[in-house]
């Protein structure tokens, strides 16, 4: 009897959701950085200072999402060793 992992799927909705509040994000974020009272050097500055912080924030999600991932398959390398060696066990064989 082993449990075989479900693969969890967000639902359409979520997904929505998750790009409908980054775009809104973004777009609020360069409109606030457009209209800004200051020198075009220090909106630019802004401007690629959040698309820094915004690829920095992919490449963070990634690595944790790989470093998950990774960990799952060895915790199921080692379930699968563990029910070879439990199948291959004999308590009544002597010794």
């Amino acid at each position: 009897m082993s449990d075989t992992p479900v693969k969890q799927q967000n639902t359409a909705a979520f997904y929505g959701q998750a790009v409908a509040s980054f775009s809104v994000a973004m777009a609020a974020t360069a409109i606030g950085i457009v209209r800004l009272n200051a020198d075009a050097w220090v909106r630019a500055f802004l401007g690629i200072a959040v698309l820094y912080l915004v690829t920095s924030a992919f490449t963070l999600a990634k690595v944790i999402r790989d470093r998950q991932e990774a960990g799952q398959l060895v915790s199921r390398v080692d379930q699968a060793r563990l029910e070879k060696l439990l199948a291959e066990h004999d308590p009544f064989e002597k010794l």
